[in-house]
């Protein structure tokens, strides 16, 4: 296929492209393993010096297939799948990072992730340094340190619905030697494509709206192949020297511009895992088909929705970027001019009791732990996802006691408001 496609036709026809006579959908290769002839063909395999496949922990055609749709919606040169959106944000950091290292992290993140950077990658000898998005750049710049390998954000924030001045990052990352990592969840490729505006890494958790029907739960690392990892081989030798592990290889004069994915491969996945099953990447598949269509009507219904919870007197608070009167709503306009998605976050007059008798009165709107599918939920974060921080560190992550975040649906909008509306009457 010659012609660039746009992103409603790569989610259809990227990734698996059938030959004359093969299925139209991609098929499930269930399979662990793979037969070969001869020794010598999978030693080969063994050696990275052969593309092929033989022990789906490293590849499997089905999960290759979805991981280069991805890649294709992206802009990005490679892409693997991952067995949850956690494990994405693990591999994309922990492939550039080692005992000694430090990272810098925008605060406004997913509480697990907030506690994968800050608790669990410390046990590893991983700091982490939470800065706020939207301090200044000089502000930011005296969080890096000699030893600082990754800076990281997300596109809109999980659950504060921040929008990351992915160009300001991108400038202190360089500028530092090191690469932007974006967790492009929320706003989906379909919204905003963060390589575009100076990102390396791209991670996404495909649990929420590539997959959309909360089928299955999974993730991604794309990587942009822009990150010139010789430049700065002092910090990335895992990257740039030879891997004993593999007789010598070094992976940025193998692979080029595939380096950071064929090194997440061969060395992560062979020793950790955390792979994507087969039929889980063909549930994927089905949603990524959809994708851009219900993307469209996720932001139609949201914007909706928040102008009527701005309108509202018993409401004390919308965050929303789609709304002219929130305070990313410029920033929204620029990375994501068709719509950021279907999240936003909201508080009611009262205290916290508030929200949940609120919540415990919606009739159609579901209470999940689940984000950004197809239909319309809700989450208490503070009691919920949230709940093992501690109060200092939800301010920090822009959590307040009072944050209500509302997932909206594709369903019909005047049926989610008419359910809002009779909850608010209860409260």
């Amino acid at each position: 296929m010659t012609k660039k496609l746009r992103p409603g036709s790569l989610c259809i026809h990227s990734g698996w492209q059938p030959k004359n006579g093969e299925p139209i959908e991609l098929p499930i290769v269930q399979s662990t393993t793979f037969k070969y002839d001869n020794t010598e063909e999978m030693a080969m395999l063994f050696d990275l010096k052969k593309e092929g496949y033989f022990y789906t922990r490293l590849q499997n055609p089905t999960n290759d297939a979805v991981a280069a749709k991805i890649a294709a919606l992206e802009g990005g040169v490679g892409a693997v799948l991952t067995s949850s959106g956690q494990a994405a944000n693990f591999y994309a950091v922990f492939n550039i990072c080692e005992a000694g290292s430090h990272i810098v992290a925008s605060s406004e993140i997913y509480g697990g992730t907030y506690n994968l950077f800050g608790v669990t990658l410390r046990k590893l000898g991983i700091e982490c340094t939470f800065v706020n998005p939207e301090a200044t750049e000089e502000e930011i710049q005296q969080a890096f340190r000699p030893n600082t390998r990754a800076l990281f954000g997300e596109t809109i924030s999980n659950p504060g619905c921040r929008v990351l001045d992915i160009e300001k990052f991108a400038r202190l990352a360089h500028s530092n030697g090191v690469p932007l990592i974006v967790d492009n969840t929320f706003a989906t490729p379909v919204n905003c494509r963060p390589f575009e505006w100076g990102a390396d890494i791209v991670t996404h958790s495909t649990t929420k709206y590539m997959d959309g029907h909360a089928t299955q739960v999974g993730g991604c690392v794309v990587d942009s192949g822009n990150f010139a990892w010789d430049d700065h081989a002092d910090k990335y030798q895992g990257l740039c020297m030879p891997d004993e592990s593999y007789h010598g290889l070094t992976y940025t004069k193998s692979f080029g511009r595939m380096a950071y994915t064929t090194k997440l491969v061969a060395q992560l996945m062979r020793d950790l895992g955390s792979i994507a099953a087969p039929q889980n990447s063909f549930l994927l598949n089905l949603g990524l088909e959809t994708l851009a269509l219900r993307m469209r009507q996720h932001c139609a219904n949201a914007q909706k929705v928040a102008e009527f919870l701005e309108a509202d007197d018993r409401v004390a608070w919308v965050r929303y970027p789609g709304l002219p009167t929130d305070t990313n709503h410029a920033l929204a306009g620029k990375y994501l001019p068709y719509g950021s998605c279907g999240v936003m976050a909201f508080g009611l007059k009262g205290d916290r009791n508030t929200a949940v008798r609120f919540m415990d009165s919606l009739e159609m709107i579901n209470i999940v732990t689940h984000v950004a599918d197809i239909r319309t939920c809700v989450l208490h974060p503070a009691s919920h996802t949230h709940r093992q921080l501690s109060d200092e560190q939800l301010r920090e992550a822009g959590v307040a006691p009072d944050l209500i975040r509302l997932s909206v649906g594709i369903e019909d909008v005047d049926d989610i408001l008419d359910d809002i509306r009779q909850a608010l009457d209860k409260i």
